[in-house]
């Protein structure tokens, strides 16, 4: 069996793209910080901070899927914006020196990356996999991430990076987070509610990493955002109308969000759209293609 070894592997998305790479007869092995997370596939210790991985770790690795990387959505202090970056960035150039190190040459490294790539703007603009980085924070970092990721052509690898949009799921993750005020009664657009909201069902993005692994064809930067484009307003009133619930409060004030939220803020109130070109004339047909029918699934 060909093995495929996965950093963030414990994660929302990670433990089911894990299973499925099982299920379709790879052989699975994960990188872990604690042995005490939970995990079904064989596991080893890596601390990229100290410099430590754990023997045997990356031996007959023939693909590997770099999905680590510290959650954007807690408050961005100084030292947690070092954070964010150093556990994707420095992650990425940790693995490279040690394959470097160790003459291991993957077939494949598959990165996750983020529509953070973009900017986090709002405009009229499709953003496409050949427009340019943001200079904002999340634009830098994913940026620095992607050249990480790409420097494994250096040892002969095939290089994917997955900008990611949010990523609806039904268990865990920012629906999770979205939902609680509607549930509540207190629902209502963020700001303006004009700025896009590129969404993508969980199902699809597990797919998209599959096909990253077993089409050989597939090179370079691809939008992992759904077809359909919604803005803020659009989203809170169908979710809430799929939970149920009527929209009837104002839109929450940019001044007050940006007052709880600080620099993240942004995430909420800033939003522009993402092509799905490219990936889906690679051959991806996504299974959900609007929000209604992600919802439905998902909720």
């Amino acid at each position: 069996m060909k093995k495929i070894l996965l950093s963030g592997a414990t994660g929302m998305v990670g433990r089911k793209l894990s299973r499925k790479l099982y299920e379709r007869g790879y052989q699975v092995e994960v990188l872990v910080r604690h042995k005490k997370e939970k995990t079904d596939f064989k596991s080893y210790l890596w601390d990229y901070k100290a410099r430590f991985l754990e023997a045997d770790a990356l031996d007959n690795t023939y693909i590997f899927i770099h999905l680590a990387g510290a959650t954007i959505s807690k408050r961005w202090t100084d030292s947690y914006k070092k954070e964010i970056y150093s556990s994707r960035v420095d992650s990425a150039q940790f693995i490279f020196d040690e394959m470097k190190n160790h003459q291991i040459h993957p077939e494949a490294f598959i990165s996750a990356s983020a529509s953070g790539y973009y900017g986090q703007v709002t405009s009229e603009h499709i953003f496409t996999e050949t427009d340019k980085p943001g200079k904002d924070f999340l634009g830098t970092v994913c940026e620095a991430w992607e050249k990480k990721a790409f420097q494994f052509k250096e040892l002969g690898s095939r290089v994917v990076c997955i900008r990611t949009a949010t990523v609806l799921s039904g268990k865990g993750g920012a629906l999770e987070t979205l939902r609680k005020p509607i549930d509540m009664g207190l629902g209502a657009p963020l700001g303006t509610g004009k700025q896009y909201f590129p969404w993508i069902h969980e199902d699809d993005l597990v797919n998209i990493y599959l096909k990253a692994v077993e089409d050989a064809s597939m090179e370079g930067s691809y939008n992992a955002s759904a077809p359909e484009y919604i803005n803020n307003e659009v989203f809170t009133k169908k979710l809430a109308a799929h939970l149920g619930k009527t929209i009837f409060l104002p839109n929450i004030p940019q001044l007050f969000i940006k007052a709880i939220l600080g620099e993240m803020s942004l995430l909420a109130l800033q939003g522009s759209r993402l092509s799905s070109e490219k990936i889906e004339k690679a051959g991806f047909n996504f299974a959900y293609k609007t929000l209604d029918s992600a919802l439905a699934d998902v909720l």
